[in-house]
């Protein structure tokens, strides 16, 4: 995922995300941050680390599907 990100959010999910961001900042480190900073950070989580979670979640994903694929074996009748 090099340049643009694929990880693509509705309007409203980024308002509420950018909300949670200002609201964490004011809480944890006492500072009042804007829209256009919280959109700010935003767009580097979603840029640089979302696709880091994205991908253990498919790594995940893949991992429980296989285990279940190999328990359905087990119910075999010979």
């Amino acid at each position: 995922m090099r340049g643009k990100s694929k990880i693509k959010l509705s309007e409203e999910t980024k308002r509420e995300m950018s909300y949670k961001i200002k609201s964490y900042f004011l809480k944890e480190r006492d500072e009042e941050l804007g829209d256009l900073a919280s959109s700010l950070i935003l767009e580097f989580v979603i840029e640089e680390l979302a696709p880091e979670f994205y991908n253990q979640g498919v790594y995940d994903s893949y991992k429980y599907m296989g285990e279940m694929v190999d328990d359905l074996l087990s119910i075999q009748k010979y």
